[in-house]
C-alpha cells in the first residue's frame, strides 16, 4: 500500500473528543502520503459495562450530579499514580480493542481520548504493536489520566501545558502547542450579512447566541427566561441540539416573546452562527471553547462542571476572553453590562482571536506526517524518579 495507514480513535463521552476526532480525519484526508484513514470510537471495542461506566454515567452525573465530577477530576489528579490505577482497571476490558489494534496495524495512531491513548501506549511498551501514537489533548489542562509512558508527540491546547507536562518529567521537543482540533469550516470567511438575512436578523443590533450543546444538556430554558426579561435590545439564537423536548419548550417561549428569537436543533454550520454572533452563552467545554475562541467571540460562560470545564474557565477568564456568571440570577445584570460596552466586547474578541487555532487539526497532521522518532519510553526506572518529583512538589 503506497502511502500511510492512519487510525484515529476516541470514544464517545461527551461530544468534544469524537468532533475532534472527526476534523482530524477530515484534515488527514487531504494529504497526499495518507492512502486510508480509519476513524474508530474505542467504546465499541470494549465490553457493555465498561462503555456504560465511560459514556452513560458521565452523561447522568454531568446532568444530576456535577459536583462529584469536579471532585472526582480533582483526586484523580495524581501525576504517574492515578493514570496507573486506571489502566489497571482497563486493560481486563479493552481486550477487544487490543486485537482490533493489532489487526488493523495502522501506522499511526492518533487518539483523542485518554483511554484508547492508555491501550496503545501499553501494546507499545510491552513492544505488542509496532506503531506510532499521537495523542491529542482535548481541554485547557493537562490531566494525570493522560500521562502515557510511551509515545510519540503529545498536542495541547496552550503553553501552559506544555510547561505543566514539562514539569512532570515529559520531554518538550515531544509537545506541540497545536490547540484542539476543530472542523475546518472555523478557518472558512463568513458573509454576516447573508447569515443574518437567512435567519431574519439585523446585522445593527447585538446577536446573543445560546449554545445548549450537542446533547442539549445545559439550562437553555431559565437562560431564556432570564433574557426575556432583559430592557436591552438585541436578538437571541438558542441551539438546542438534540433535545427535542427542550427545543419545543424554548420555541414556545420564543413564539410568546417581542424579542426576536431564532431556535435551532442540531446543526453543523454552527461556525457561521458564531461568527456572526455578537457573544456566546455556554458552558466551556473543550471544543465549543476552540470554535468559539477561533471565531473570534466572547463568551459569557455558563453552569461550569468541576474540573475541566473550570479549568477551561480560568483560561478564558484570565486572558480577557470570557465573563462568567456564576447563578443564573445574574445573567440579566451581567450580560446588560457587556452589551452595553461595545468597547469591551471589542478588546474581548480581539483576546478570544489571538487564543483561537482555526488551523489546528491541518497542523497535527503536518506533525504527524513528518515525524520520523522513535517511540519514547519512559521505563520503570525513569518513572519511579518522575513519580518521586511530583510527590515532592
Amino acid at each position: 500500500m503506497n502511502g500511510k495507514r492512519i487510525l484515529i480513535m476516541s470514544a464517545s463521552v461527551g461530544s468534544g473528543h469524537t468532533r475532534s476526532a472527526h476534523a482530524l480525519t477530515e484534515a488527514f484526508r487531504t494529504h497526499p502520503g495518507v492512502a486510508e484513514v480509519i476513524n474508530d470510537d474505542a467504546l465499541e471495542h470494549t465490553n457493555v459495562l465498561h462503555k456504560q461506566i465511560y459514556s452513560d454515567l458521565y452523561k447522568t452525573l454531568s446532568s444530576v450530579a456535577p459536583n462529584f465530577l469536579g471532585w472526582w477530576y480533582e483526586t484523580t489528579n495524581e501525576p504517574w499514580r492515578s493514570d496507573q490505577v486506571r489502566m489497571l482497571l482497563d486493560l481486563p476490558s479493552t481486550l477487544p480493542l487490543m486485537s482490533y489494534l493489532k489487526k488493523t496495524k495502522p501506522d499511526a495512531i492518533v487518539c483523542t481520548h485518554f483511554m484508547p491513548a492508555g491501550v496503545v501506549s501499553y501494546l507499545i511498551g510491552n513492544q505488542s504493536l509496532d506503531t506510532r501514537l499521537y495523542t491529542v489533548v482535548t481541554d485547557f489542562h493537562f490531566h494525570a489520566e493522560w500521562l502515557l509512558r510511551a509515545f510519540n508527540q503529545y498536542f495541547v491546547a496552550q503553553e501552559e501545558d506544555r510547561q505543566h507536562m514539562i514539569g512532570l518529567g515529559l520531554p518538550g521537543d515531544r509537545i506541540a502547542v497545536t490547540g484542539i482540533p476543530i472542523d475546518a469550516q472555523f478557518s472558512e470567511t463568513v458573509d454576516r450579512q447573508k447569515v443574518c438575512d437567512q435567519f431574519g436578523l439585523n446585522p445593527g443590533v447585538p446577536i446573543v447566541l445560546v449554545s445548549a450543546g450537542t446533547l442539549g444538556l445545559s439550562p437553555a430554558t431559565s437562560v431564556l427566561k432570564r433574557l426575556l426579561d432583559m430592557p436591552e435590545e438585541f436578538q437571541t439564537i438558542v441551539i438546542c441540539g438534540k433535545n427535542e423536548e427542550m427545543q419545543a419548550e424554548v420555541e414556545g417561549l420564543a413564539a410568546a416573546s417581542p424579542k426576536k428569537i431564532v431556535v435551532i436543533g442540531y446543526t453543523a454550520k454552527i461556525s457561521a452562527l458564531m461568527k456572526t454572533a455578537t457573544v456566546l452563552l455556554s458552558k466551556p467545554g473543550g471544543l465549543i471553547t476552540s470554535e468559539a475562541l477561533a471565531c473570534g467571540l466572547p463568551m459569557v460562560i455558563l453552569d461550569p462542571i468541576g474540573g475541566q470545564e473550570e479549568r477551561n474557565a480560568d483560561v478564558l477568564l484570565e486572558k480577557g476572553a470570557a465573563i462568567k456568571c456564576t447563578e443564573v440570577t445574574l445573567l440579566p445584570y451581567k450580560l446588560g453590562q457587556l452589551l452595553n460596552d461595545p468597547a469591551r466586547i471589542a478588546i474581548m474578541s480581539e483576546n478570544a482571536r489571538s487564543l483561537g487555532f482555526p488551523h489546528a487539526a491541518q497542523d497535527i497532521v503536518d506533525h504527524v506526517m513528518s515525524d520520523d522518532k522513535a517511540s519514547y519510553i519512559i521505563d520503570s526506572k525513569r518513572e519511579k524518579v518522575l513519580r518521586k518529583r511530583a510527590n515532592e512538589g
